[in-house]
């Protein structure tokens, strides 16, 4: 077995014989539809940083860390997921109802045999604008077991805004 087995969007083997035909696989505009899809996937696979996901199913591309967001009538509650991270490796900016998570994960070693990972390293940086006014200086940060959860408090402004809806039938 190769490495290349491993990788999950790898494409068949074209000596591979097909186990089940398609009544689709009769169609020709479905299957330059098709074909076309995977030309567009297999361009955009190394892109997944810096552009959308086109299906290829990677996490880091919709935005690193994966995030959790709570708001009730007093405070907004953040949450995120960064396994492998120190409290030092993370920063944490509130700027004009922006609140920033920035950080670095680095790789633990330098495995020159390594030849493939799906593990991401590097820089990365979320933004999550608030919508509502918050206490700057009554905002919690805690760290623990690789979430980081980030508590913001509204403003009275802000609480008192808040109108509830009836809702008709």
């Amino acid at each position: 077995m190769s490495v290349r087995d491993l990788i999950p969007w790898g494409r068949n083997n074209s000596n591979q014989v097909p186990t089940v035909l398609r009544v689709d696989d009769r169609d020709p505009f479905l299957s330059l539809h098709r074909e076309v899809n995977r030309l567009f996937d297999d361009v955009f696979r190394g892109f997944g940083s810096g552009l959308p996901s086109f299906g290829n199913g990677s996490a880091f591309s919709a935005g690193w860390p994966s995030v959790e967001i709570s708001d009730t009538d007093k405070e907004i509650k953040v949450t995120a997921e960064v396994p492998g991270l120190e409290e030092k490796d993370i920063e944490v900016l509130l700027n004009d109802g922006v609140l920033t998570l920035k950080g670095e994960k680095r790789s633990e070693s330098e495995d020159k045999d390594r030849q493939f990972s799906e593990r991401y390293y590097g820089r990365f940086e979320r933004r999550i604008p608030l919508g509502v006014e918050v206490k700057d200086d009554q905002v919690d940060a805690r760290f623990k077991n690789g979430v980081l959860t980030v508590t913001l408090p509204k403003s009275e402004k802000a609480q008192s805004q808040v109108k509830r809806i009836a809702i008709k039938s």
